[in-house]
């Protein structure tokens, strides 16, 4: 609960201020929603268009670093919250030395040790990738909502280092992971992201979503926060 508390905190300040985020943010980003949703039912209110040019895009239009909440950068919370058997640095209670990873890209189990050379086995991974949105819609939206994109929980994810690496930028229409039996809550949440922030799908990407969630129906978005 008390990581949750945490990771919640990351939705309701600016990262870089302790200011409450403008009124432009809610006008922009749909709030979380209660109750089980159907993420069929859900993938019909996401919009289709075009992918637009990548032009102007830079990770930097999203974030320079990791962002902080409750003293502890954000990298190190999405360890705690997706890693078991965490042994958690005694010293500020928030850099993650080792753990055990049930990889959901691959099904494979990670055991993760911080160090030079070893760290990079589990990666942080944006669902949703930051050059996919820019091409679908983010870059309309002002800095400071595309920030909170970057660095929004719902939108991350622990995962096997070379399987991030090779989904790079791509979308539902050209990468799925390996491991089918997550599949269902990886379009999911994918979809769970595209709605909250008002980015849109190509009609391949929808149409493999569509195809993916027929086999599981009955799928609903994930929690704000939760455990993937």
């Amino acid at each position: 609960m008390i990581l949750l508390a945490v990771l919640s905190a990351v939705f309701i300040f600016n990262i870089n201020s302790a200011q409450a985020p403008p009124v432009a943010y809610k006008q922009t980003v749909e709030q979380p929603q209660s109750g089980a949703i159907n993420v069929l039912a859900a993938l019909e209110r996401v919009e289709v268009k075009g992918r637009a040019p990548k032009t102007g895009y830079t990770r930097a239009q999203f974030l320079s670093d990791w962002g902080e909440a409750g003293g502890c950068d954000l990298r190190n919370l999405i360890l705690q919250r997706d890693l078991s058997d965490t042994f958690v640095d005694p010293v500020g209670k928030c850099v993650v030395i080792r753990g055990r990873l049930d990889d959901p890209y691959t099904g494979k189990v990670i055991e993760f040790k911080r160090g030079q050379g070893t760290s990079d086995a589990v990666q942080i991974d944006h669902v949703v990738a930051l050059s996919d949105a820019w091409q679908k819609g983010a870059q309309q939206l002002g800095f400071d909502v595309r920030n909170r994109f970057g660095n929004d929980p719902l939108n991350l994810l622990a995962v096997d280092g070379p399987a991030n690496q090779n989904k790079s930028d791509a979308d539902a229409a050209t990468w799925l992971p390996a491991n089918k039996g997550y599949r269902c809550r990886y379009v999911a949440r994918q979809t769970a992201v595209k709605l909250k922030y008002h980015l849109w799908m190509t009609a391949a990407e929808k149409d493999a979503i569509k195809l993916q969630l027929r086999r599981c129906p009955d799928q609903v978005l994930p929690i704000e926060g939760g455990k993937p």
